[in-house]
């Protein structure tokens, strides 16, 4: 005890008490001030049911539009499905890839970048046709970013592949911009190590990355994308060694080396290129891949093991791609009228 506790006994004591009483009032009032303190709210999940009164016929909506054009333009599928993708992987799954550039405007759009040039006006057709439709029975409701995720479901079971839920409550990115779009995008001479990277980036595996690159067993790719593997592969002057010799033979007559068509395409899946099925594994283990990026999947130690399982297992693939695409879909999603918006025309800003 301190020399003053030792003066007086029963004064200590009562210092003591009053030092104890502070020491309560105190925790009393952090306790009181934390308490008071305002909660943070749990970001709103994206939900199967988020529309399931202010527009319960939604699915069936977009539907009915996706099977018309899957009748009268199949390009549709696979242009739709690669539509969702690359609007994911560029700032989240916002619709922003459907804007088109402000008249005037120094930046370019992200639809306008030279990596979406490619993308197929069918697939953007199809998303203002369902927006169209959906507006009329729910105006004002129903994201432009949400429609693209049930049409790009809606295709892959067109195709043959699995039916999965989509879940909703997306708005619209406000921010389009061209200069972001190459740096977010796989691309076809792209690595393993470089894919692993990207996807990691995007809150994906490596697991990921193999069961949604099976997207490839439908829909085609223009010659300038692996017209470099038939003729100069990674600056050899020399075929890509991984490639089948019949497969190369075929694809040399379509893609010549200098003055080719640009508009000539060839199929990612070689065997069943409109069946949404796991041949596109099966071609991989067979040299049959398309894109340098895809036949890579098979040849590195990290990724093969699971392409072997998925080229054995068409269930394995459908419930694998399910859960990837629900994964996928939840890239960078905006919530609420100070990051988004819901445009009535997919194509332009509200304001």
């Amino acid at each position: 005890m301190s020399a003053f506790c030792t003066s007086s006994v029963f004064t200590c004591y009562l210092l003591l008490l009053l030092l104890l009483l502070l020491r309560t009032l105190h925790c009393s009032a952090d306790s009181t001030t934390n308490s008071a303190a305002p909660r943070r709210r749990p970001p709103r999940q994206l939900s199967v049911d988020y529309y399931a009164t202010s527009c319960r016929q939604l699915d069936q909506l977009v539907a009915s539009v996706t099977a018309q054009q899957f009748k009268e333009a199949p390009v549709s599928g696979p242009a739709t499905i690669r539509l969702f993708f690359h609007d994911c992987f560029v700032e989240g799954c916002d619709g922003s890839i459907l804007l088109s550039s402000r008249p005037g405007s120094k930046e370019m759009a992200e639809r306008d970048a030279q990596d979406n040039k490619d993308l197929a006006m069918e697939a953007f057709d199809v998303v203002k046709k369902a927006k169209a439709l959906v507006e009329s029975k729910c105006p004002g409701v129903v994201s432009c970013a949400d429609i693209l995720a049930i049409a790009a479901r809606d295709f892959v079971h067109l195709a043959g592949g699995p039916y999965y839920q989509v879940k909703k409550g997306r708005w619209d990115g406000k921010i389009s911009m061209a200069s972001r779009v190459y740096s977010n995008l796989p691309h076809a001479n792209s690595t393993i190590d470089e894919l692993l990277n990207l996807f990691s980036s995007k809150g994906l595996t490596r697991d990921d990355l193999v069961v949604l690159s099976g997207a490839h067993t439908i829909g085609f790719a223009h010659c300038k994308h692996f017209v470099s593997r038939l003729y100069d592969y990674r600056g050899t002057r020399q075929p890509d060694p991984a490639i089948d010799s019949r497969l190369l033979k075929a694809l040399k007559m379509s893609c010549p080396s200098f003055g080719g068509n640009d508009n000539v395409v060839a199929p990612f899946d070689v065997t069943t290129p409109f069946s949404f099925d796991n041949a596109y594994y099966q071609n991989l283990e067979s040299k049959l891949g398309l894109l340098a990026s895809d036949q890579a999947l098979s040849l590195d130690t990290r990724t093969k093991p699971l392409v072997q399982a998925l080229a054995k297992d068409k269930q394995k693939f459908f419930q694998a791609f399910s859960l990837a695409m629900d994964k996928m879909g939840s890239i960078g999603v905006k919530r609420g009228p100070r990051h988004g918006e819901k445009r009535k025309d997919c194509s332009m800003h509200m304001s």
